[in-house]
């Protein structure tokens, strides 16, 4: 299909406008491949094709978002997240909840991962086979453009998850590297030893220590060790390959025609591999993220990407785009440390340290971006308290993050919470905890003991947390 002469010359005043953000973060990555020249071509092709498939409406779409681009930002802006199954049962059920979804206010909602999980386990879904498909229990492709479509007739974005540090071990291209395919084997980082193995893993950490515990797994029929970061059916991909890069945007793009708002990119610290570091939060993770906002705002400029990134507040805020990525990464990035602030501070009855961290880390205003606020989510809480903040209030770091799990857990003396470990590293004393927000803030154990005062409290808490 040709394109018209009017899209044909707006997609090359768009390209013009991101040709330096996206093609010099290319060449920083990737300009030292033989292929290079070829693969700059290889992106642009990719783009344009995406942009002849894109629907009429979402064109129109992308103008008006291109008009105004701080529609994200905007105040009235208000986000509601849930598992398909529990909420409506499937995607046609969310259809008959669109009044309900409009009655409460929501203007953005998130759908808990929805594209075709591994079988068993799936790490909740994050373990992805298939990132062309639905995950069979909630419907169809065609099923989810339908709803895609409705929300936007009723002024609701509509977000899903995209996991970009690794596919399930099901996905094809794991299937034929397992069956021996050299190309295929690229795409992830598999080694015939442990020789590299171990020399990462000396300053690597441990994501699940108790599930999965190391960095790497053993694959019996290529006679290889994948690296998998999270766990053994997830496999790493290997950013280092140009080709990963082409694989995604397609991908990217495919979702985005079928009427995606929002891109949540799961686990984006880990992306980058480097030798002698936490492999995390790595320089070409924020030069890959701007060369992926660059080719939306190309091809569909309607898409904003959210970035999660659960990390120090030091970290986090590249994500959001700092010196030369200032303004063109994500467009939104999850506020962690203002979710363990309000816990921290609850717990303690102390706001020292929430006023502090917030007033010396997070600028009020940030270039074509935004926070991401949240108060519990389907993640553990990990303490993410510097020893640098907490002793600027006077306390240490390993005690304060102790307290807040021990109190959380509902073992330390006063405590009205009733939530669970998660993730006990033996070695340095860290305890994440789980727990949904009623639990947490003293409603399981109040409705358990029928004390209607304590039941109160904890209602107010759940209510101040939102405000």
């Amino acid at each position: 299909m040709a394109l018209s002469a009017h899209d044909e010359k707006l997609f090359e005043l768009r390209l013009e406008r991101s040709r330096r953000d996206l093609f010099d973060m290319l060449e920083g990555l990737y300009g030292r491949h033989p292929d290079f020249a070829a693969f700059r071509n290889q992106v642009e092709d990719r783009m344009r094709a995406a942009w002849t498939r894109r629907p009429k409406d979402l064109k129109w779409l992308d103008m008006k978002r291109d008009l105004e681009p701080d529609w994200f930002q905007r105040p009235d802006m208000v986000g509601y997240v849930f598992y398909i199954d529990r909420f409506a049962g499937d995607l046609k059920g969310v259809l008959s909840k669109l009044d309900y979804l409009e009655e409460i206010g929501a203007t953005y909602v998130h759908f808990m991962p929805c594209l075709k999980p591994r079988p068993g386990d799936s790490d909740g879904g994050y373990s992805v086979m298939d990132y062309r498909a639905i995950n069979p229990a909630y419907g169809t492709m065609k099923d989810f453009e339908a709803v895609a479509k409705a929300f936007r007739e009723r002024g609701i974005s509509l977000c899903i998850d995209m996991v970009l540090n690794h596919t399930a071990r099901e996905h094809a291209w794991a299937r034929a590297a397992i069956e021996g395919d050299p190309d295929k084997q690229a795409y992830y980082l598999m080694f015939e030893d442990r020789t590299l193995p171990d020399a990462y893993e000396e300053t690597l950490l441990e994501i699940f220590p108790d599930n999965a515990p190391g960095n790497y797994t053993y694959e019996e029929k290529p006679g290889k060790w994948v690296w998998t970061t999270f766990n053994t059916h997830q496999w790493d991909l290997n950013w280092a390959n140009p080709q990963i890069f082409l694989e995604i945007i397609d991908i990217m793009f495919f979702l985005a025609n079928k009427g995606v708002d929002v891109l949540r990119f799961d686990a984006v610290a880990f992306m980058w591999k480097r030798m002698g570091t936490r492999c995390q939060s790595e320089p070409e993770v924020h030069m890959i993220l701007q060369a992926l906002r660059a080719a939306c705002r190309i091809v569909c400029p309607a898409v904003v990407h959210l970035e999660e990134a659960i990390v120090s507040p030091k970290e986090m805020l590249p994500y959001l785009g700092r010196g030369a990525h200032d303004g063109k990464e994500g467009n939104l990035a999850y506020h962690n440390s203002l979710m363990v602030q309000f816990w921290s501070a609850l717990a303690a009855r102390d706001t020292a340290l929430m006023t502090y961290v917030l007033q010396t880390h997070f600028p009020t205003v940030l270039r074509n971006a935004t926070y991401a606020t949240y108060i519990r989510c389907h993640d553990d809480i990990g303490w993410a308290i510097s020893e640098e903040d907490a002793e600027a209030v006077g306390v240490t770091g390993p005690g304060h993050r102790a307290f807040l799990s021990d109190f959380y857990e509902g073992v330390f003396p006063g405590s009205f919470s009733r939530g669970v470990l998660f993730g006990v590293n033996e070695e340095t004393g860290d305890k994440r905890i789980s727990g949904s927000f009623a639990s947490l803030a003293g409603l399981e154990r109040a409705l358990g003991s029928d004390d209607q005062d304590a039941i109160h409290r904890a209602v107010e808490r759940v209510l101040m947390g939102h405000a």
